[in-house]
């Protein structure tokens, strides 16, 4: 498989960034984000995991050693007790905010940089086929405009053995593509684009990619728990899905009040209000859809994004 374009942090400036994105679909920034400052994040996770019995007993959290008998993965239970725990933590959601990242992704979006509230984690056990992330697009889950960019970075080193993302080079080019029925994900047979790249991502590196380049995960084939982020951004001015600000579908009982009741801060508490949002659909329009759409599933959907919003923004 062919390397990633990658650039180093020094060198990178707007044209240079937009000309990659604007041809592959994607750029490796080398040295982005200081390794130190994911340190404590790093181990805030490690240790999460580590008590939930995810990571061999007799090691440190920090080196990360699979217990593979514990493994597991959304919708998983056991996953999903730990996750909840790393989604609440205030230096996850912090690093989304992180001032070298805000200008590398204010390269792209320009002045009116807006961050998505809903980090993602990833947490991958090595050598567990059903848990690796095959091919797929973010636009199809995020939805609203599809300038949007993701940002994705392991916080420890990430070698080749561990899993590190693949990219199919120049697929933003060919639009939403076909996907299998009922996975959400995209053959590689039929992926549309050039070459598929991938190589090593150490920590400090950010591998920025649009909504509608194709990527996949390398399968962890080492004895280490995989431990990544993706944060996503896009320009306020343009449209946003009202999901993306809200806890709608499997994310039963989560609340913003909930994830923020340990916080020391109140600086990133509900940030995406102090700018003007373009929602799409907008509370008129859900509203309708929360009487008109196709399924009882839908609707549900669509009232209990709309409710949340009314408690968020009232008008």
């Amino acid at each position: 498989m062919k390397p990633f374009r990658e650039i180093h942090a020094g060198d990178l400036d707007s044209r240079s960034l937009k000309d990659e994105i604007d041809s592959e679909g994607y750029l490796l920034i080398r040295g982005l984000m200081p390794a130190g400052d994911l340190n404590h994040l790093l181990g805030e996770i490690a240790q999460i995991v580590h008590e939930a019995g995810w990571l061999l007993p007799d090691h440190g959290p920090l080196e990360r050693l699979a217990n593979v008998s514990a493994a597991c993965g959304d919708p998983d239970p056991s996953f999903m007790a730990a996750y909840e725990q790393i989604f609440s933590l205030e230096s996850f959601h912090a690093l989304a905010h992180h001032p070298a990242l805000r200008r590398a992704m204010s390269l792209l979006t320009g002045p009116h940089l807006l961050i998505h509230p809903k980090p993602i984690g990833r947490l991958i056990f090595p050598n567990c086929e059903r848990l690796i992330v095959h091919a797929h697009q973010d636009h199809t889950a995020i939805a609203g405009d599809s300038e949007s960019f993701t940002a994705w970075m392991p916080l420890h080193d990430c070698p080749e053995e561990l899993g590190p993302l693949q990219i199919l080079e120049a697929s933003h080019r060919f639009g939403l593509q076909e996907i299998t029925p009922g996975t959400g994900y995209i053959p590689k047979e039929t992926a549309r684009g050039g070459n598929w790249v991938s190589g090593p991502i150490n920590a400090g590196d950010v591998l920025i990619f649009h909504s509608l380049t194709v990527h996949a995960a390398s399968q962890n084939v080492s004895n280490q728990l995989r431990i990544s982020m993706d944060c996503r951004f896009q320009n306020y001015e343009r449209a946003l899905n009202p999901a993306t600000l809200v806890f709608a579908g499997s994310s039963k009982g989560r609340s913003w009040d909930k994830i923020y009741a340990n916080w020391h801060s109140d600086e990133l508490k509900y940030f995406w209000k102090r700018v003007p949002l373009k929602l799409k659909p907008n509370k008129t329009e859900l509203a309708q859809l929360a009487e008109s759409a196709d399924s009882p599933r839908m609707r549900s959907r669509y009232a209990n994004i709309l409710s949340q919003l009314e408690l968020q923004m009232p008008d």
